[in-house]
């Protein structure tokens, strides 16, 4: 009966070429939901439609996964939260759990999608990041082809079936699959343009100038934004006031220098200006938990 069927019916888009993997809820349940390494995030469902015309689906009270869509083809819109986003090619978005929402191709130019439901104990959290609430909006994507062929990989693994095997190796290329997308500039840096984001650029500016005593109006100042604006941008994105953030980047090089050279502790602070090598100290051990001269000591091969 599938193969007579046009358009969508009951969520599931029917048509030539279609892809699509739902792992069954006894699985779910039995072996996904009961596997700590599993259960904080999996793959409920995913799939490929190629030219999904009559593609339309609308659901009042959301799903209960996340809902991933990777437009490589074509044009489509999507509505959530009251707000309706036009999708073209090489553009993704993220739909949140128990959120309604509705979508659907474009009629003089349907799309080709790549689509994952993934859920998880992690998804709250996983929602309430920042830098994934950016992508609740449809964003787009620099890709060289990596996203397919690991979405191929995750595909044809499930194709085997449902061994722990199976869905272990799956679900850890979903990690990096969704890293992809919600962290796309990281995997192409090349990318990043004169909008790229001001925390993302204050902390390169941080790391060229690590051996400096830096103040927060100095980076707040090469970010254009007033102290307390920046201030709440980067915390917003970080979980760190800036200050914290560069103190913590100051103990990394440090530790390094503490593992790979012979400079004495005094030597270190310089080089990281620290004029105070007590203060230096102090502020080490605050960030790792132990003064340097111990730290060295522990790590020695």
């Amino acid at each position: 009966m599938d193969e007579v069927k046009q358009g969508s019916h009951k969520n599931i888009w029917y048509g030539v070429g279609k892809q699509r993997i739902e792992i069954p809820r006894p699985v779910l349940k039995s072996v996904v939901h009961n596997n700590s390494l599993l259960s904080s995030l999996y793959i409920a469902s995913l799939g490929f439609y190629p030219k999904a015309k009559g593609h339309l689906t609308r659901r009042r009270h959301g799903l209960h996964e996340n809902f991933l869509f990777y437009c490589v083809d074509g044009y489509g819109w999507y509505e959530l939260d009251g707000e309706k986003y036009e999708v073209g090619p090489n553009e993704f978005f993220v739909l949140p759990q128990n959120v309604e929402h509705a979508y659907a191709c474009a009629n003089h130019d349907p799309w080709s999608i790549y689509w994952v439901h993934f859920g998880g104990n992690s998804l709250p959290e996983f929602n309430n990041l920042h830098t994934v609430k950016e992508h609740f909006k449809p964003r787009h994507i620099k890709d060289n082809g990596e996203a397919g062929l690991l979405f191929n990989k995750m595909y044809k693994t499930l194709e085997l079936g449902y061994s722990l095997d199976n869905l272990l190796f799956a679900n850890l290329c979903l990690s990096q699959f969704l890293s992809l997308f919600i962290y796309n500039s990281r995997h192409h840096p090349a990318s990043q343009n004169t909008k790229s984001d001001c925390v993302d650029n204050a902390i390169l500016y941080m790391q060229e100038h690590i051996t400096d005593m830096l103040t927060l109006k100095d980076i707040s100042n090469y970010s254009n934004y007033s102290v307390s604006r920046f201030s709440n941008l980067f915390k917003q994105k970080t979980g760190y006031a800036p200050m914290d953030y560069f103190m913590q980047m100051k103990i990394q090089q440090a530790c390094q220098q503490l593992d790979f050279t012979d400079k004495s502790i005094k030597e270190i602070a310089l080089t990281l200006g620290f004029d105070d090598p007590y203060y230096f100290s102090k502020r080490f051990k605050q960030v790792t938990g132990m003064p340097p001269v111990k730290y060295r000591s522990v790590n020695k091969d």
